[in-house]
């Protein structure tokens, strides 16, 4: 009986998530005709079945597509990362974002934008390699005789603050670049095409697809570690492994469009309520609402100030500190 429904309730959940994936499909047609110009969902069809205009072509193939494929992919990595790193440090406040994750990814490649430019094919490489310095820090900071939460938080601000400060310099040493660096600093998919899509689409699926080996060890922690060492599991090492992969994620994504906050704490909270705290559920519902949520968002952010279009960071920031407030007021 218990057994029965328990495969009802998992079969429930797998409907929820192929129904969130089918909204997101929807979303993908649907925001495409969106923006400074807006475009007919019958013009939509009629392009992308070879028959629209070339202005039309034009922006949905070279501009808004990549755009949009971006969103749904980053959007998933950073849910995906947020909820890892959240098992890791046993704080239901982490993410990328708060925990100067994104910060120290998005330092390193402003250093290869602005100095090293040659290299820009590395740039997920050296995201990553930011963001796992930012993370270590951040491990060593609030580390005292084991994981503390509350310390991952007070740690994270400190990072987060020594990274963006970093940032700003830089960004004042290279006027002439400002544009660009502000662009980054708030997180955008502005300006981004086929060629950002191509750099970024592999390092994310290899992310993912890293991440469904992540669920047991995930589960595991979220037992604490007490438990997870009498049931025979090495706590450090399945740490330090889950954690690469959820650094991994929250370095590339900076790499492609910026410091984007909050998603990664919003996303996994609201697939809780959802459908409970087992990752194997959680990792997939977190990426196809984390795709949902940041293609709403973006697309919110080249809608409501047009012809000017807003940084998607700017959105989710304001989305954002809300619900981080309350998260906080309920977890004193």
């Amino acid at each position: 009986m218990v057994n029965n429904m328990k495969n009802i309730k998992d079969k429930t959940k797998v409907v929820i998530i192929f129904l969130t994936l089918i909204l997101l499909m929807f979303l993908v047609f649907a925001t495409i005709g969106i923006g400074s110009a807006d475009i007919t969902l019958k013009e939509v069809f009629d392009t992308i079945m070879g028959n629209g205009s070339e202005i039309n072509e034009s922006i949905i193939w070279d501009m808004r597509l990549p755009r949009i494929i971006l969103a749904v992919f980053v959007g998933a990595a950073l849910s995906i990362s947020g909820a890892l790193l959240q098992s890791v440090m046993r704080n239901p406040l982490a993410d990328p974002g708060i925990t100067g994750v994104s910060s120290g990814g998005s330092l390193a490649a402003i250093l290869i934008m602005l100095y090293f430019p040659q290299f820009y094919r590395a740039l997920p490489l050296a995201a990553f390699l930011g963001a796992m310095i930012a993370c270590i820090l951040v491990f060593v900071l609030s580390w005292d005789k084991g994981i503390k939460p509350i310390r991952v938080i007070l740690s994270g601000v400190a990072v987060n603050a020594m990274f963006v400060g970093f940032t700003s310099l830089l960004a004042i040493m290279n006027s002439e670049k400002i544009q660009g660096v502000l662009l980054w600093i708030n997180g955008s998919l502005a300006y981004r095409g086929w060629k950002e899509v191509g750099y970024f689409l592999p390092y994310c699926i290899i992310g993912i697809v890293l991440s469904m080996f992540c669920i047991k060890g995930a589960n595991i922690l979220a037992l604490g570690d007490d438990i997870a060492t009498n049931l025979g599991v090495n706590v450090n090492r399945t740490r330090i492994c889950i954690s690469l992969v959820a650094v991994f994620l929250a370095g590339i994504s900076t790499s492609a469009v910026g410091i984007i906050g909050f998603i990664g704490l919003i996303v996994p909270h609201i697939c809780r309520l959802l459908l409970g705290s087992d990752y194997k559920f959680l990792i997939p519902m977190s990426a196809v609402t984390g795709g949902v949520i940041l293609l709403l968002a973006d697309t919110l952010a080249r809608y409501i100030a047009r012809p000017i279009e807003l940084p998607v960071g700017v959105i989710m920031a304001m989305l954002g500190a809300p619900f981080f407030l309350i998260l906080l007021r309920r977890n004193k």
